[in-house]
């Protein structure tokens, strides 16, 4: 494809057609037959026949491997397939007597079989060192240290002339953090390279493949074959150790005069945070074994990374969930709400790290700290009246999307907008000031831009890495995921003490009342104008389905419309029960939570097919409620824990409950698939899920029975989570249940 400014993002490097040219690949289907193989199989293989396509692999074990045994390949195979491939690469062979690494992986329906040679360049024994280094750079425990000792220790394990630790900015671009380099380079610690470097579809892959060797810039890759009939099929080289280089991205490398590249990646949290990146000005080829200890390198760096920043995190997080906590017991103390949130010792400024912050409640508007004027606020509320619709907002580049903020962007560059009432004008809003700053670019980030010869504006790689300063205006510190659960906590306890506080006085009542009779308008409709003709769908679909002639394809759509019927029925019930807790009178009574835990916990475990050891049951005080609606808060709440968690090994659930004089709290805590920090603040939407539950199944209605329930008790439900690693409700119940 033509790569230019529209499409850069979607080149497709895991299909480049080619490899790199210092091994050889055969592709072969599940019959073992030769689907693909790379055009210089023949400089490795002597007497190989000429026609290779639709031959069994078992043709041409012989002059692969001369000592190994009758099939061996198939038995590699059967082994991988039921192991993993990890646990046969490299296998260790010979090709006309020298020492080879044949690696084996996956591509659609097809094995590739990837040969390299089973040496480096380098002199260095990579697998001897490893540990020692490791032990290195693990020395400090401060986070840049570790990053310059690692560096370091790279450096001296694989001999390439300059080593970088390269971390990832939210925007793709990347910044060098730490380096170790021959004494004659220029240094680049402290350089940015912006997102067209490394473009997103190869930060993909860096997530897949933990290491990437380039040995030789220099050198013609070598054309993947296929049969005449297959040709329009691109054989993918996601998994291969081979695979062939965007020819932009070497063309980047020669105008860096790099010969040869090596990268380890980096992760946090199962997301890409950077690479070791490993510049050679010759070229420079490092075995399969050798690049698996490199690799080792990495996974520790990674998790000694994301073990440092968890901690910071957690001091971080320790400290707003602290102060949240305050206003929450000043908030039922005072009388008034919005003195309990701005006149004490600990205030809306302790939240979030913030310069200023304004609470508009109830008819007062007041602000703490470093404010726009009382007009620019005026005018800036409108502008978020009229263009915000989440309960929760914020962005550090305010004068970007709202210029009228430039004047007081010393102030305000940074805004985070918690709707508390959007009818009622009631907002909490924080302040971030301008946090200027010099980037200092690897030549002009704008220079990679070209016209060809009909005047289209294409990509093309840098030739100039001259350092370039840039400074950057008009943008605030970033808001960390710390400061969105702790304003979306906050934002939960305003509303908590507002419902105790505020009674039948607010404006709300009287919408909610106008709600209900929509509602049950709403139920009746559906109970009798849905429900009716859903069944006649479902029984005329059971009586064609008796129909013995139907085809297989017209079977599997009926299947379909019954299993469509039966799913919408579950909805239609679920919303109904959704609307009866609203009109249902509480009768309270103390549980023996214990129980009904464990008899729910029995019956998910049947339900969903797992182990008793995966659900934890600790902590388990009685409480007062309604027996029936708190059965169900919990049936709900344990059985999301579960079914989310399903796929992760080991799978974890874990109940537990906390008590003081005012309230018990439970948690309900799994190592599941986690929600973005962006969705939080709709978890309890009616029909609301999240984007990343997949064909897991669900209606969206569950979470807002409950939390309407946990209301209707006086109560308060909240979550604390992060994407791919889990979620912890919290279920406060108050000890005074009285409705």
């Amino acid at each position: 494809m033509n790569i230019d400014l529209t499409n850069c993002d979607r080149e497709p490097i895991h299909i480049p057609g080619s490899i790199q040219s210092h091994g050889f690949l055969i592709a072969i289907n599940r019959k073992g037959e030769i689907t693909y193989h790379s055009e210089n199989v023949k400089t490795y293989l002597k007497d190989v026949p000429d026609v290779l396509l639709g031959q069994h692999i078992g043709t041409i074990e012989p002059l692969i491997g001369n000592n190994e045994p009758f099939n061996f390949i198939n038995q590699l195979l059967s082994f991988g397939k039921t192991n993993g491939f990890e646990q046969t690469n490299p296998f260790n062979t010979d090709i006309h007597g020298q020492a080879y690494h044949l690696i084996i992986s996956d591509s659609d329906d097809n094995y590739l079989l990837e040969f390299e040679p089973a040496r480096s360049d380098s002199s260095t024994d990579i697998q001897r060192t490893i540990g020692r280094s490791i032990s290195e750079m693990l020395a400090d425990k401060n986070l840049q240290n570790l990053l310059n000792n690692s560096a370091a220790q790279v450096k001296s394990v694989i001999g390439y002339d300059r080593v970088m630790v390269y971390r990832f900015a939210e925007d793709g671009h990347g910044e060098v953090v730490a380096e170790a380099k021959n004494d004659e380079l220029e240094p680049w610690l402290g350089l940015h390279y912006p997102a067209s470097d490394i473009p997103k579809q190869a930060r993909e892959l860096y997530k897949k493949n933990f290491t990437r060797l380039i040995a030789d810039v220099y050198t013609q890759p070598s054309a993947i074959i296929t049969a005449a009939d297959n040709a329009g099929s691109n054989l993918d080289l996601t998994n291969s150790q081979l695979r062939a280089v965007s020819p932009i991205h070497i063309q980047y490398l020669k105008n860096m005069e790099v010969a040869s590249s090596f990268s380890i990646s980096l992760m946090y949290k199962q997301e890409l945070w950077g690479l070791i990146a490993c510049h050679n000005y010759t070229p420079r080829f490092i075995d399969f074994r050798s690049r698996e200890s490199a690799k080792l390198i990495g996974q520790i760096l990674s998790s000694a990374l994301e073990f440092r920043q968890d901690e910071e995190n957690q001091q971080v997080s320790d400290k707003f969930k602290n102060a949240v906590d305050q206003l929450s017991r000043l908030m039922l103390k005072d009388n008034g709400i919005e003195f309990a949130l701005t006149a004490h010792d600990t205030s809306l400024l302790d939240v979030v790290d913030a310069g200023g912050a304004v609470l508009m409640l109830e008819n007062n508007v007041i602000k703490l700290g470093n404010t726009p004027d009382d007009e620019q606020l005026k005018e800036l509320v409108t502008w978020v009246k009229a263009n915000i619709i989440d309960s929760l907002y914020y962005t550090g580049k305010l004068s970007a999307i709202y210029p009228a903020a430039a004047k007081y962007k010393d102030i305000a560059s940074g805004l985070m907008v918690s709707t508390l009432s959007r009818e009622l004008d009631e907002y909490v809003l924080w302040f971030k000031p301008e946090q200027l700053k010099t980037v200092k670019w690897a030549g002009n980030p704008e220079k990679n831009i070209e016209t060809d010869a009909n005047g289209n504006r294409i990509i093309s790689p840098r030739n100039s890495f001259e350092e370039w300063s840039e400074t950057i205006t008009a943008t605030s510190a970033s808001w960390s995921n710390e400061e969105v659960k702790s304003v979306i906590r906050l934002r939960s306890e305003i509303a908590y003490a507002l419902n105790q506080k505020a009674g039948a006085i607010r404006l709300l009542n009287e919408k909610l009342k106008q709600a209900y009779e929509e509602l049950d308008t709403f139920s009746y409709t559906i109970s009798h104008d849905l429900k009716n003709p859903l069944t006649a769908v479902k029984s005329y679909a059971q009586i064609l389905l008796r129909d013995k002639n139907l085809t297989p394809q017209a079977i599997r759509a009926l299947e379909r419309i019954n299993a469509g019927a039966d799913k919408m029925n579950n909805m239609i019930a679920e919303v109904l029960d959704y609307s009866r807790i609203g009109r249902s009178e509480l009768v309270s009574t103390e549980i023996d939570t214990k129980t009904l835990i464990e008899d729910h916990v029995r019956e998910l475990l049947l339900v969903y097919e797992v182990e008793p050891s995966v659900v934890t049951i600790k902590n388990t005080p009685a409480i007062s409620g309604d027996p029936v609606m708190v059965s169900q808060v919990f049936a709900n709440v344990i059985s999301n824990a579960i079914k989310y968690s399903k796929k992760t090994s080991p799978q974890k659930v874990i109940i537990d409950a906390t008590e003081n004089d005012r309230e018990v709290v439970y948690s309900i805590t799994d190592n599941g698939l986690g929600i973005d920090i962006k969705q939080l603040p709709r978890i309890f939407e009616l029909f609301n899920r999240m984007d990343n539950v997949g064909d897991i199944e669900g209606t969206g209605v569950g979470l807002a029975i409950v939390k309407r329930i946990i209301e209707k008790h006086r109560g308060k439900i909240w979550v604390d989570s992060e994407l791919g690693q889990g979620s912890t409700f919290y279920i406060a119940f108050n000890k005074n249940t009285a409705d």
